[in-house]
C-alpha cells in the first residue's frame, strides 16, 4: 500500500511536468471517483472500467484523461493522453463527467490497479489535477480450473464416505460378534447348573434305592422267626 501512495505522488509529479505551462485560474479543484473493484468472469473478453469527476471552478474547456495501472512494485502508462496500444486499450466519454476505459482480448495478465487521471491544462492550481483510488480489475480463473476443484471435492466426499461406511460396517459387526459371545456364557451356565442338579437328584435315588436294599434281610428275618412260632 505504501507503495502505491509513492506511485499516486508518482504521478501527480507527472501531471505538473506535463502541465507545466497550465494557465492562472488557481480556484480550479476536481474530485475525482472509481469503483474499488471489478471482477470479470472468465468467458469475458471485453470490459469497461469507469470514472467519475467533478470540477469546480475550472474553465468549460474539456480535461486531459489519462489512465494507468499498478502491476506489483511498477505502473505502465497505457493512455496518456494517446493510448499506447489502440487496439488494446480505448477511452470512451460517457457524458459530460464520466469516461471508461475499454479494455480488449481481457487474460488474467490484465489483473492489476486501473487509475485514472483528470488534469484541466489550462488551471495552474494543484487541485486541478487529480487521480482516482484506482479500481481493482479481477479476472476469474478458466472454468476448466473450477471443474477440477469440483470433480477433487466429489472425489474427496466419495472416498470419506466409504470410509466412514467401512467403519459404522465394522464397528455394527464386532457389536454382533460380541453379543452372540455374551450370550453363550449365561447358556453354558444354565447347563452346567441343570446337570448338577440331575447329578443330585441321582445321588439322592441311588442313596434311597441302596437304603431299601440294606432293610431287606431284616426284614425276612422276622418273618422266619414268627412262623417257627
Amino acid at each position: 500500500m505504501a507503495s502505491f501512495h509513492k506511485l499516486k505522488e508518482v504521478l501527480m509529479l507527472a501531471f505538473d511536468w506535463i502541465l507545466y505551462s497550465a494557465g492562472a485560474a488557481d480556484t480550479c479543484q476536481v474530485t475525482v471517483t472509481q469503483p474499488r473493484f471489478q471482477e470479470a468472469d472468465y468467458s469475458t473478453h471485453t470490459v469497461l472500467l469507469t470514472c467519475a469527476f467533478s470540477a469546480a471552478g475550472c474553465s468549460s474547456s474539456s480535461p486531459i484523461v489519462l489512465w494507468f495501472r499498478f502491476l506489483a512494485n511498477e505502473h505502465e502508462d497505457l493512455c496518456t493522453p494517446g493510448c499506447t496500444d489502440h487496439q488494446k486499450y480505448k477511452v470512451h466519454l460517457l457524458s459530460e463527467n464520466n469516461i471508461s476505459l475499454q479494455i480488449n482480448d481481457l487474460t488474467v495478465d490484465d489483473n492489476a490497479v486501473y487509475i485514472c487521471g483528470i488534469a484541466f491544462s489550462n488551471s495552474g492550481s494543484p487541485r486541478s489535477k487529480q487521480t482516482g483510488d484506482g479500481t481493482v480489475l479481477t479476472k476469474t480463473a478458466e472454468k476448466q480450473n473450477s471443474n477440477g476443484k469440483l470433480i477433487f471435492m466429489i472425489i474427496a466426499s466419495s472416498l470419506l464416505f466409504l470410509y466412514s461406511t467401512t467403519v459404522f460396517t465394522f464397528f455394527v459387526v464386532y457389536k454382533v460378534g460380541s453379543k452372540s459371545h455374551t450370550f453363550k456364557y449365561p447358556l453354558k451356565k444354565k447347563i452346567s447348573s441343570g446337570r448338577k442338579i440331575f447329578q443330585a437328584i441321582a445321588q439322592e435315588l441311588q442313596k434311597q434305592r441302596y437304603a431299601e436294599h440294606c432293610r431287606q434281610p431284616d426284614d425276612l428275618e422276622d418273618d422266619t422267626v414268627y412262623q417257627n412260632r
